[in-house]
């Protein structure tokens, strides 16, 4: 028998509370031990009941969410799943929850609270039982505090050569650390992470930002150009497609694979048929098996595939889960990933010339 799951759950709104301490209680294999209507009140909850998993409303009376989880990730790390709303700002607070060490995040409907929480309540479940498994961490440096010290130099390679990228829990931090060190000229790179529509925007300008690589939210039919970072849009299965001689981005709303849309998997199989050997394929951070057979794949077709090592995940379930199925070429830590595929591309560009 494994332990039960202690929560606490943090939010100003009693029917959240309300919602989340039965969607919770439901599941036979975690409870909550408190509610809290604010961070002040969660912090004596804390010290009493020593959850396992703390849900955190974004946007608080008394103390900023954000103030609260830049403060208890410093002093006393532990797996927070935020509650947001699905607006610009929510999305923006939520993405920096993220950078401060927060596991994952739920995002409130703006109508029909009542109805639209209990429709996730699987969605809910899955993800706390994925932060009670998570590896806390501070992040490596200050959210949002621009360039690291290092950019990579890539070659001037052709346009076929492409990277394709998955991740699902703790993958927006990953993805950060992958892309932001990529220099300018880099080969064109797809994304899918799992994050539903309206965050995945958001997502998409706070990399651009960063990244010396031009970063944005996919659209159908666009031309898939070197330099250019792509983010499968939230609800949007993405595809790697071809017209004539150029690659083209392909978005289409059919049912989730793997319980997921974005689906990992539809945008490594897309990659497997249409790019073969031109590419690269990373599987990141997650919980669960999205993109392991997608993975495996890419590497049948022959592409160099790499999967995120265990130590460096905060979820080593996606990929675990290619690793075992084979699809993995190299298993590599996060910090060392972008390095990884930069030498991948001096490779083939010596290729190239040969």
């Amino acid at each position: 028998m494994k332990p039960i799951i202690k929560v606490l759950c943090v939010d100003d709104s009693a029917l959240i509370r309300d919602l989340m301490t039965k969607i919770i209680d439901d599941q036979p294999d975690m409870t909550v031990v408190a509610t809290a209507p604010d961070p002040l009140v969660a912090r004596d909850l804390i010290k009493q009941h020593n959850p396992d998993v703390l849900t955190l409303d974004v946007e608080m009376p008394r103390m900023d969410g954000l103030d609260f989880l830049e403060r208890l990730m410093r002093l006393r790390p532990m797996p927070v799943l935020m509650v947001s709303s699905l607006t610009k700002r929510g999305s923006e607070i939520t993405l920096k929850a993220l950078e401060l060490g927060a596991v994952d995040f739920v995002a409130k409907p703006e109508v029909g609270i009542r109805e639209g929480m209990l429709e996730y309540a699987g969605m809910i479940a899955d993800k706390i039982r994925a932060a009670a498994q998570a590896r806390p961490r501070r992040q490596d440096r200050p959210a949002g505090s621009g360039t690291p010290r290092e950019v990579l130099k890539a070659p001037m390679l052709s346009s076929e050569k492409i990277i394709i990228i998955g991740a699902s829990t703790g993958g927006t931090e990953a993805i950060r650390q992958v892309i932001e060190p990529l220099p300018a000229n880099s080969p064109a790179v797809l994304i899918t992470q799992h994050m539903p529509g309206g965050f995945t925007r958001s997502f998409a300008e706070r990399l651009d930002r960063l990244c010396r690589v031009t970063v944005k939210e996919a659209e159908a039919g666009e031309r898939v150009l070197p330099g250019h970072v792509y983010i499968a849009p939230g609800d949007w299965h993405m595809r790697l497609s071809r017209s004539g001689a150029n690659y083209v981005i392909a978005l289409d709303d059919g049912p989730p694979v793997n319980r997921h849309r974005p689906s990992v998997d539809v945008l490594f199989q897309s990659a497997a048929d249409c790019a073969g050997r031109n590419a690269l394929g990373v599987i990141l951070t997650g919980m669960g098996r999205d993109g392991a057979a997608g993975l495996l794949k890419m590497r049948e077709a022959g592409a160099h595939t790499v999967a995120q090592d265990e130590a460096s995940c905060v979820v080593f379930g996606m990929p675990k889960e290619a690793i075992a199925l084979g699809g993995a070429t190299e298993i590599i830590g996060l910090p060392d990933i972008a390095g990884h595929l930069v030498q991948q591309m001096h490779a083939a560009g010596r290729a190239q010339r040969v």
